[in-house]
């Protein structure tokens, strides 16, 4: 007899999208999704209008949602199938913004949070895709934070900048409701223009990003929303990539800018090991982002 596998078992096998950015001549609204073992193929042509700084989180278990951004700042969002079909533009909701954050929370919802401004509003995002309105912000109001889901139900925002190129080590717990936690006084290196993805089914990692150059240290997030010191850089330092689980309990961070925009990957495992660069597909790229989806 063959054995009974729940629908949403890691055995599905989870896969991932980056989408959207600023590549060497404009901005995009190119796609790269990201197969179950995280390899990351060819472009897909733009559906959506090309656009930079925006954030991206899953939602409903199986689906993806890219939002906000600069192209001017707009709080247009495009949809993410469970297929890895990216939808053409939609109204979003709440205050046009770039340089955000957005993970899920509650297991099937998110929440896109923080922003240019900076500012500290966040606004849910309901299991069916759909964006609320502004939820007066709590904490910090920063810019370019991250965030990623941990937990198996919870999130968390973290790092971002408070002033022009000023990074820091704040970070706001989200709760299975989606209730944004007070600031914690955050550990390791202060930086901004990060990026986070969960990996190992409960976990998270902040990686990569700005402390008055560009870094490649990284941050374990325990199951229990604890950020720890720095683990030494591995991989080319750069700011600006984005970040997305995969795979059910691993994780990927791609693209970035170096002295130059750049397609390399470095994969996490499922024990929160970052493995050194790989080559990535498509447009070099940065300030752009990314989920899970399936």
């Amino acid at each position: 007899m063959f054995p009974i596998i729940p629908a949403n078992s890691a055995a599905g096998g989870k896969k991932g999208i980056f989408g959207f950015g600023s590549s060497a001549i404009e901005y995009t609204g190119i796609t790269n999704l990201v197969s179950a073992t995280g390899v990351v193929a060819s472009d897909t042509t733009a559906v959506g209008t090309g656009r930079t700084n925006l954030a991206a989180c899953e939602f409903g278990g199986d689906q993806g949602i890219f939002g906000y951004g600069k192209n001017p700042d707009v709080s247009t969002i495009n949809l993410v199938s469970n297929a890895g079909v990216v939808a053409s533009d939609a109204a979003g909701a709440g205050t046009a913004r770039h340089a955000l954050a957005a993970c899920s929370f509650g297991g099937d919802q998110g929440i896109f949070g923080f922003g240019h401004g900076p500012v500290s509003m966040t606004n849910k995002v309901s299991n069916a895709g759909v964006v609320a309105s502004d939820v007066s912000g709590v904490g910090t109001a920063r810019n370019h934070p991250a965030a990623t889901e941990f937990g198996g139900d919870k999130g968390i925002f973290g790092f971002g900048s408070p002033l022009h190129s000023v990074g820091s080590t704040i970070t706001n717990l989200v709760s299975n409701g989606g209730v944004v936690a007070s600031d914690v006084s955050g550990v390791g290196t202060a930086v901004r223009e990060s990026a986070a993805c969960s990996y190992g089914e409960d976990k998270g990692i902040f990686g990569f990003g700005d402390d008055g150059s560009a870094t490649a240290v990284s941050n374990l997030v325990s199951n229990a929303g604890v950020v720890q010191s720095d683990t030494a850089a591995v991989g080319t330092a750069r700011y600006a990539p984005a970040a997305t689980q995969y795979g059910a309990d691993t994780g990927i961070f791609g693209y970035g800018y170096t002295t130059g925009h750049t397609t390399l990957i470095n994969l996490v495992s499922n024990t929160g090991v970052i493995a050194s660069d790989g080559a990535g597909a498509g447009t070099a790229r940065s300030y752009l982002a990314a989920c899970s989806w399936g």
